[in-house]
């Protein structure tokens, strides 16, 4: 196996790196806990303040592909900066909004930041080490990952020492200091995978991921067998086609196909569109239902801080699982931490339907959940950024990151559907609604387990020779893990 040679400031890239993950991911859920807040002081309505989270979510899965490719042409450096300048500019615009369309401009904004993510691990794998990069892109990975729980957590601490402006400020400004940082510390990245950007590709892209999204994000206020729903599915579907086929025909395509089609590829992008549903709509749900109080036959009347301090466990163990992922990856292969974590994300679930009346039920769902989500999606991770050419890892990481947010708005939107289906005259969801949401859950969590069998077996695991020669220190605690494994033997 060559090493890859030692490159300056790696350390240093790691840490600006984690801090713009971090407020990328803090901004995905910090508000899902208090939309009744923002509904409140914006004078909106219930329906329309879901599209705080909804507008997000669009442009986060229109813009994340076009600027993993952008950084992959024009050096991921540049686009890291650009991705960071636009999540600033888009939160500071809702810190200060004083009205909905206000708020949501500025959430369209921040969704051209969801591209930190996949430029991220491009310029771990350019930029790093050899040894390093599997634990360096587990950390990151586990940062998205936590971090969005960890939002839920922080939220009402936030809100009720500040308001809810403070929601955005905090992020702004970690999101400045990595941007001044990230221009001054992070060189620019060797490789380049030369071209321009196939603008109708993009178009296309953009009308089938808006026409699939709006109708699953509105479903629960449309009805899902409203000829609006039905229309707007029918048109994705077609957009989509088109989509591909013009990528497949294009010289200079925005999303290869051949690529899409390796079978590491289109395995864990399977493994994280389902992933995502599990995700989004536990993160969505299970505040409001520790919110509830008991007198309607279940939930225990937390606040909104005691239900985030419910949930730290989850997000403490995904990012302690997500930053280990990348030592057991080297030790079992990434295909056995896959399954496993997968298999592990089944158990909450299972526990969640037969067993959410006392708390400790709940924090032991959770904490399970967060072992399997950090163990898996470090895993996914590693096993995209391995199996692609180093051109490529931009593309191909955005676009396993941007199928699990589509994933995670379906989750979101059927999850509503279910329970709200059982809601009373008061509008407050039965219990059942609830068991039949954790129900559909487990399901599709136990789709994602036997889907990971699919994935191929590209890598051999270390022995525990070569892994202690492989890990001689523990630097910066958790990114001191591992080599790039090499291709098993024909």
């Amino acid at each position: 196996m060559t090493e890859q040679p030692e490159r300056a400031h790696y350390q240093a890239t790691f840490a600006v790196l984690a801090t713009a993950v971090g407020a990328y991911a803090l901004l995905q859920s910090l508000v899902i806990p208090v939309l009744p807040t923002i509904e409140r002081g914006l004078h909106t309505t219930q329906n329309t303040v879901t599209w705080v989270l909804t507008a997000y979510l669009l442009s986060a899965s229109i813009f994340t592909p076009i600027i993993g490719r952008l950084g992959d042409m024009w050096g991921k450096q540049r686009l890291f900066v650009v991705a960071l300048a636009a999540l600033a500019a888009g939160t500071l615009l809702s810190a200060l909004a004083g009205s909905i369309g206000v708020m949501l401009a500025g959430r369209v904004i921040q969704g051209v930041g969801g591209g930190v993510v996949p430029l991220a691990f491009g310029i771990i794998r350019d930029e790093f080490p050899a040894e390093r990069v599997p634990g360096a892109v587990g950390v990151i990975a586990a940062l998205a990952a936590a971090g969005g729980g960890l939002g839920i957590v922080l939220a009402g601490p936030i809100v009720e020492t500040f308001d809810y402006h403070w929601l955005f400020w905090i992020p702004m400004v970690m999101l400045v200091l990595a941007g001044i940082a990230a221009r001054i510390v992070i060189p620019e990245s060797p490789v380049r995978k030369p071209g321009k950007l196939a603008w109708g590709s993009a178009v296309l892209l953009s009308a089938w991921l808006v026409a699939l999204l709006l109708p699953v994000s509105e479903a629960p206020t449309w009805g899902w067998g409203s000829g609006r729903v039905i229309a707007l599915l029918v048109i994705a579907m077609l957009l989509a086609a088109a989509w591909v086929l013009a990528e497949t025909r294009s010289t200079r395509p925005l999303i290869d196909m051949r690529m899409m089609r390796i079978p590491v590829v289109w395995t864990a992008n399977l493994v994280a569109l389902m992933f995502g549903v599990g995700m989004y709509a536990t993160f969505a749900f299970l505040p409001e239902f520790l919110q509830t109080a008991p007198s309607a036959g279940y939930g225990f009347g937390a606040s909104i801080t005691h239900s985030g301090l419910i949930l730290l466990p989850s997000s403490a163990m995904m990012f302690v699982f997500g930053a280990a992922s990348g030592r057991l990856t080297l030790r079992y292969g990434g295909k056995a931490v896959l399954i496993t974590g997968a298999t592990i994300s089944v158990l909450p679930f299972i526990l969640l339907v037969v067993a959410h009346d006392h708390q400790w039920q709940i924090v032991l769902a959770t904490t399970l959940m967060g072992i399997g989500f950090g163990l898996a999606f470090s895993a996914m991770s590693s096993l995209i950024v391995e199996g692609v050419p180093p051109g490529q890892t931009g593309v191909a990481s955005g676009m396993n990151a941007n199928i699990r947010t589509i994933g995670g708005s379906i989750g979101a939107a059927v999850m509503s559907s279910i329970v709200t289906s059982t809601a009373r005259a008061g509008g407050l969801p039965r219990e059942s609604g609830y068991t039949h949401g954790f129900e559909l859950l487990t399901a599709t969590a136990a789709a994602a387990a036997l889907a990971t069998t699919l994935v191929p077996k590209r890598h051999r695991a270390l022995s525990q020779p070569e892994l202690r020669d492989a890990l001689p220190h523990a630097e910066l605690g958790m990114i001191a893990a591992g080599t790039l494994v090499g291709d098993e033997p024909e």
